[in-house]
């Protein structure tokens, strides 16, 4: 069996923290079975924690809660991981085991399933993402969607473990950086990466100034602008495309492209968007598509027939070099249906590999012995390590 240290040979996480109050984070239930074994007598208790469906192992976060309490307890908990970071996990498979004193653990187990169960979902959605758009570069955006900075960190770890695992399996670019400088490190990175977003556009006043603007401002930076906030995708492309003419050239520009599902993509209406997938992916709408797969191919917002009459657009136009970077609920179903597309994305920026279900990332943990003997509520016994 793999040992911890697998897990947690890398950068530690360094937005986990021994709780000032874990007594108050805590589960009641647990802290009284805490004051019962203290006044009956400590016993040795081993723990098996999974989860309910099939995930990708992320468990850095909860292994360096499990050592950062152990050292503050001067405690020794036996932390031995079933399967290695960024390994496939199924349904009902033990992903780490801890031994220890029962005293000591019996009130860990609220905040240690917090730190497991979102993690390994997340890297999950990650890695379909990537290995669905294996040539495209994703970039994690997610930290405004997170309830705080440990969650923020957490799902930029996740993003990395499963960005590997596709890059690996699938030989995928995966997730090259995300947007804030506190999680860069999880991606080699020293800070965040991104432009602007449409505060700036709208202080500008126009698509062309707020690229001259930073243009100005930040001279030795590759140059993303956003061409979406006027609904002028298209016109705002060529226009910005036209006024650097050199990054067009010399691929250092990427327009962003970040339309709202409450409107087409400038050019397009449904009769429209069926017509240019007819004309440059006609397979990805042929045949039996649901309304949510449909809606990615040729609905509102940021849909494949509007990601190739952007790049028709720019190719016609004398600009092949210019890069395009798509954002707006890119999630894995809509991954799969703009892979289906082979749509002709550079970049994705996304905050939608999140976990949309939050009830798929509850981890779950049993104890599995009292004192190196098996014992465990009926039901679980799928727990019990084989002898």
């Amino acid at each position: 069996m793999p040992s911890m240290a697998s897990a947690a040979s890398a950068q530690p996480c360094e937005v986990i923290r021994v709780a000032d109050d874990l007594a108050a984070q805590t589960d009641s239930y647990f802290l009284k079975t805490k004051a019962i074994v203290g006044h009956f007598g400590d016993r040795s208790a081993s723990y098996a924690v999974f989860m309910r469906r099939p995930v990708i192992c992320a468990p850095r976060f909860a292994v360096e809660f499990l050592k950062r309490i152990a050292a503050a307890r001067r405690e020794k908990f036996e932390i031995e991981l079933s399967r290695p970071e960024g390994t496939w996990v199924g349904a009902g498979d033990p992903i780490l085991h801890v031994t220890g004193s029962l005293f000591h653990l019996v009130d860990l187990e609220t905040v240690l399933l917090q730190q497991l169960g979102p993690a390994c979902v997340a890297a999950y959605n990650a890695y379909a993402m990537c290995a669905d758009l294996p040539r495209v570069a994703f970039l994690a955006m997610d930290a405004r969607h997170c309830a705080g900075a440990e969650m923020a960190a957490m799902m930029a770890y996740a993003a990395a473990v499963g960005s590997a695992v596709a890059q690996r399996e699938a030989g995928a670019v995966g997730f090259v950086g995300c947007a804030a400088d506190a999680s860069a490190h999880f991606f080699g990175q020293e800070r965040g990466r991104g432009t602007m977003p449409h505060a700036l556009v709208g202080y500008a006043g126009s698509t062309v100034r707020a690229a001259e603007m930073f243009r100005e401002v930040f001279p030795d930076e590759p140059l993303t602008v956003l061409i979406d906030y006027f609904g002028q995708e298209l016109s705002d492309a060529l226009t910005v495309s036209q006024r650097f003419p050199a990054l067009a050239s010399g691929g250092g520009l990427a327009l962003r492209i970040d339309t709202p599902g409450s409107r087409y993509c400038e050019g397009l209406d449904p009769t429209r968007s069926y017509e240019v997938l007819e004309q440059h992916a006609p397979h990805a709408i042929r045949g039996y598509r649901t309304e949510e797969e449909l809606r990615h191919l040729v609905g509102t917002g940021v849909s494949a027939a509007a990601i190739w009459l952007l790049r028709r657009t720019l190719d016609e136009a004398g600009f092949p070099a210019v890069k395009i970077v798509a954002s707006s609920g890119f999630g894995p179903a809509k991954c799969r249906m703009l892979a289906a597309a082979n749509a002709p994305i550079d970049v994705i920026g996304t905050g939608s590999y999140l976990p949309e279900l939050w009830s798929e990332t509850y981890a779950t943990a049993d104890i599995i012995a009292y004192d190196d003997v098996p014992m465990v509520k009926a039901g679980r016994e799928f727990l019990l390590r084989k002898r």
